[in-house]
Parts: C-alpha cells; sequence; structure tokens
C-alpha cells in the first residue's frame, strides 16, 4: 500500500483532493511539520483495524497468514466520502 508524505501547509491547500485519494485508493498520507510526522489520513477501513486493535478487539497472533472474509457488505467509497 502506498503512502505518501506531505507537509501540514501543503496538505491543507490540497485537502479535499488528499480526502479523496485516502477514500478511494486507500493511500496514506502522513502530514508532516518540519520532517517529522505529526498526523496522518487513513481510509475508514484502517482506522477500524486500529480502533480494533486498540480496544484490544483484534490479537493478529491468531489470525494466521490471511484474515478471514467480512460477512458483512463493504460500502462504496461513494458513500464513505459523502459519510465524511
Amino acid at each position: 500500500m502506498n503512502s505518501v508524505e506531505k507537509p501540514v501547509t501543503e496538505a491543507r491547500k490540497e485537502f479535499a483532493d488528499l480526502v479523496n485519494r485516502v477514500a478511494y485508493t486507500g493511500e496514506r498520507v502522513a502530514l508532516t511539520r518540519r520532517g517529522k510526522i505529526m498526523a496522518a489520513l487513513v481510509s475508514a477501513e484502517d482506522l477500524e483495524l486500529l480502533e480494533s486493535l486498540r480496544s484490544g478487539r483484534l490479537d493478529l497472533t491468531q489470525l494466521g497468514p490471511s484474515a478471514p472474509p467480512s460477512d458483512r457488505p463493504q460500502p462504496s467509497p461513494l458513500r464513505i466520502a459523502a459519510e465524511y
């Protein structure tokens, strides 16, 4: 998965485009200030995974080589963008 670093000042000018790139392609955008990563834009799917890891609901050591497919339907990227 691709990841891009953008200075905060540049990202501010391109915010809508960056959000679309993240939502539609899953690309991650690291926001930097003076070369140091300060924050990141991630897809809703990545955010859900991070929240699961933080709450301890997901133990990656038990998953094996690949996670089972999700039973719930995946939302379309256009719906995700509209929700945010």
